[in-house]
């Protein structure tokens, strides 16, 4: 809360309204995570044995490679996503604590989990997902100089003839943020916020595992 002085010697308030918040956080940070390198190893040789994958994204302009239309049961068929999937159920859990959700009764449970691949060159337009509660980001490999996500302010519809903001405007009032990940981080959105990859500026692929969570 930021004071300014007002009339008779009085102090008005400014303060923040309808907070979006954002969770970031090692993946660790429950205990044990998952081995990187396996993730790693996993995520590459299911691309390219992923045909209907690989087909989907050649058809629909996708670059580099994404299972999101073609394998739904990732932490089925392979044990490391089965781990990972374990270990992301912790931080949403911690996530939805801090959102301070009722529940009224249910849970909120992962519905989706699929492998990005960015090669250099590589954007992921912007987007949202419907549908879902609390959608997220693991890392896997970032390369130096690899994309940092971009979030987009949600009134941005809604701004109407504001001005532009200053270029150090502090980091809550930007109609932009970019969060530049490390690997073995992970991080936490509603839905609702929508978000992008721009350009991968690295000479090697950016390789993430990227989850929906619904309230059932």
């Amino acid at each position: 809360m930021r004071r300014a002085p007002g009339y008779g010697g009085s102090m008005s308030q400014i303060e923040s309204l309808f907070v979006t918040r954002l969770y970031r956080a090692a993946l660790s940070e429950f205990g044990k995570g998952v081995d990187g390198a396996e993730l790693e190893t996993s995520c590459l040789s299911i691309a390219d044995d992923d045909e209907a994958g690989q087909a989907w994204c050649a058809e629909h302009g996708y670059p580099g490679y994404t299972s999101y239309s073609s394998l739904d049961d990732l932490a089925w068929r392979f044990p490391i996503f089965k781990d990972l999937a374990a270990v992301l159920d912790k931080h949403v859990a911690a996530f939805v604590e801090d959102l301070q959700f009722d529940l009224d009764g249910k849970k909120v449970k992962l519905d989706s989990l699929w492998i990005n691949i960015l090669p250099p060159g590589g954007v992921h337009t912007s987007h949202l997902h419907p549908h879902s509660v609390i959608s997220g980001t693991t890392y896997v490999t970032v390369p130096e100089g690899a994309s940092a996500i971009k979030f987009e302010d949600p009134r941005s519809a809604m701004m109407m003839a504001a001005p532009e903001r200053e270029a150090e405007a502090r980091t809550e009032l930007r109609k932009f943020i970019y969060v530049a990940p490390e690997a073995g981080e992970v991080l936490l959105w509603e839905s609702w916020l929508r978000h992008e990859v721009e350009l991968n500026m690295a000479d090697e692929e950016r390789i993430s595992v990227s989850f929906n969570y619904g309230w059932d």
